[in-house]
Parts: C-alpha cells; sequence; structure tokens
C-alpha cells in the first residue's frame, strides 16, 4: 500500500538488496547489437539513424579535439533517454528521480572538462572566470560569482534531470488518483480526466528525451569551452 506520493521514488530493495544496480544494468539488454551485414534491418537503421542526428546536434560547434568524447556522451544520452522512458511504465522504477545517481553522473564529467582545460589552456580556462573590460573595482567580486557559477554547474545538472522528472510523476500519479476517485460519482468528469492523463503521459514521454538530450548537450557545452 502506498502511504504517500513520494514512495514510488523510494529504491525498491528484494530481501534487503537495494535493486537499482538491476534497474541501472537491465536498459541496455533491449538496444539490438550491431551486426557485420551489409543491409540492416528497420530497427537498426532508425537506431543508427536517431543517433548520427542527436550528435551531428551535439557535437557540430565542437572542434575535433572534443570528438573523443563522442561514444562516452552518445553512450549516456541513450542510456539516460532508455531509463527515463521506462520509468514511465506502470510498476517500475525511475533510477534517475535519485539526486545521488544523477550527481554521480554530473559531477565527474564536469569536473573531467575543467581539468582538460585546466591541462590544456590554463590561461583561457582561468580566463572564463572574469569577463573582458570589467572595471578594476568589480573584478575580485566577479571572480568569486563566476567560481561560484563554475561549481554551481553539476549541481544544476543534477537537480534539473531530478526535478523534471520527479515532478512529471507526481503530476500523472495526482492526475490518475483523481480520475480513479471521480470515475463512480461523475464519469463524464473522470472521462475528461483520463484524457488529459494521456496527453500528460505523451507530454512526459517528450520530456524524459528532452531532460536527457539537454543533460549532454550542457556538459558539451562545458566540454567546448575548455577543449
Amino acid at each position: 500500500m502506498m502511504l504517500s506520493f513520494f514512495d514510488q521514488f523510494m529504491s525498491p530493495t528484494y530481501m534487503g538488496v537495494p535493486l537499482i544496480a538491476l534497474a541501472i544494468t537491465l536498459p541496455w539488454i533491449l538496444y539490438p547489437a550491431p551486426t557485420s551485414r551489409w543491409v540492416n534491418n528497420r530497427l537498426l537503421t532508425l537506431q543508427g539513424w536517431f543517433i548520427n542526428r542527436l550528435n551531428q546536434q551535439i557535437f557540430l560547434p565542437i572542434n575535433q579535439g572534443g570528438h573523443k568524447w563522442a561514444i562516452l556522451l552518445t553512450s549516456l544520452k541513450i542510456f539516460l533517454i532508455t531509463l527515463n522512458i521506462l520509468g514511465l511504465l506502470p510498476y517500475t522504477f525511475t533510477p534517475t528521480t535519485q539526486l545521488s545517481l544523477n550527481m554521480a553522473f554530473a559531477v565527474p564529467l564536469w569536473l573531467a572538462t575543467v581539468i582538460i582545460g585546466m591541462r590544456n589552456q590554463p590561461t583561457a580556462a582561468l580566463g572564463h572566470l572574469l569577463p573582458e573590460g570589467t572595471p578594476t573595482p568589480l573584478i575580485p567580486v566577479l571572480i568569486i560569482i563566476e567560481t561560484i557559477s563554475l561549481f554551481i554547474r553539476p549541481l544544476a545538472l543534477g537537480v534539473r534531470l531530478t526535478a523534471n522528472l520527479t515532478a512529471g510523476h507526481l503530476l500523472i500519479q495526482l492526475i490518475a488518483t483523481a480520475a480513479f476517485v471521480l470515475l463512480p460519482m461523475m464519469p463524464t468528469v473522470a472521462i475528461l480526466t483520463a484524457t488529459v492523463l494521456f496527453l500528460l503521459t505523451l507530454l512526459e514521454v517528450a520530456v524524459a528525451m528532452i531532460q536527457a538530450y539537454v543533460f549532454v548537450l550542457l556538459l558539451s557545452l562545458y566540454l567546448q569551452e575548455n577543449v
């Protein structure tokens, strides 16, 4: 029995063992493995076209040095999209509603972009902390502000993904509960509520894909500043 609307975001356990590792591992088996054939089936062709289109949007403004990250960011993007969409199915658990998991993705990748910038072009990397043409009295204040904004980036990445998915799941559950309660009393209103629920579910599918895309896009922008 669900005690509150937030119980759906608790990590499920079986015999005291958290199942979040299983929820993270299983999505990879849903994707077909590439073959050595000259002509692939429709699913592989659609999958390759979809990945190529997204990669063109992400890596177009990045120079050749940043293209080494293509495999990593593409895998992360597909992984997040899969987890987000599978979480919309009934009786499933969405690992990306956990801030700890999203921060585990955001912090190491953001830190890697900062380290690359400090190693390859330290002057340009430190130059981002002070905009050109800043008045002398404002230099200490702006350096502090830009430093804080730099360290807030991974937190913003994780919180954005967590908040959007959590809000969507809560809204779906609220409207579904309302439709279920109104059905015996006001069937017409319940049908209208169920229609709204269906449209909201379609919207949440789009949000699940967009949020994964935004997560990887922001990481690519951070990478662009440092390569």
